[in-house]
């Protein structure tokens, strides 16, 4: 069970856009899997070392990455993610310019979601076992805004309770993408 970080509301603009930027968010995602430097992203990424050297910057400003010193070789810089509990303010409690940050960031991640179902779905018949594995579930719940909140903290203890990564991983685990959307439903 990896241990649940302590919830961090960002509340700078900068950081929301910083860490909303598309390239960033990709970068992070890489991260996830492990350290590495700013070639073998910029491979992964189709991009150029210098631009995504410039984003890895940015986004260590923010505390979203950090350097690994000891896999540094001469000037060879090694990037890891920050892990962490990340959260963003109500509504009620977003500037315009935090919800402009935020509507684009979901926007990118909506698109990531549906791009990585397509991926799936293509790729279905070459996965075996986990050919079986995407998980759906549609479910209405009626709830006050204090009950959803717990729900959410429930949602996320789970997450980590089933997020611990290391040695004993048995060889046949992968990374699997959880996404949770849940809107009111308006009249």
């Amino acid at each position: 069970m990896a241990e649940q970080p302590p919830a961090q509301e960002i509340t700078d603009v900068e950081a929301l856009r910083a860490f909303a930027h598309p390239m960033r968010q990709k970068i992070e995602q890489c991260l996830r899997r492990g350290p590495a430097n700013s070639a073998a992203l910029a491979r992964e990424l189709g991009e150029s070392t210098g631009l995504v050297s410039y984003h890895l910057r940015q986004l260590a400003k923010h505390g979203f990455v950090e350097e690994v010193p000891e896999l540094a070789k001469g000037r060879e810089r090694w990037w890891r993610a920050v892990p962490g509990d990340r959260r963003f303010p109500p509504y009620s409690r977003q500037t315009p310019q935090m919800r402009e940050a935020l509507t684009e960031m979901h926007r990118l991640n909506l698109a990531e979601l549906i791009d990585s179902a397509r991926r799936f779905e293509e790729a279905r018949d070459t996965l075996g076992p986990w050919a079986d594995a995407a998980l759906f579930s549609r479910a209405t719940l009626r709830v006050d805004p204090g009950q959803l909140r717990a729900f959410f903290e429930e949602y996320i203890a789970l997450l980590y309770r089933y997020s611990a990564r290391g040695p004993e991983d048995a060889p046949e685990a992968r990374t699997v993408l959880v996404r949770l959307l849940g809107i009111p439903e308006t009249d």
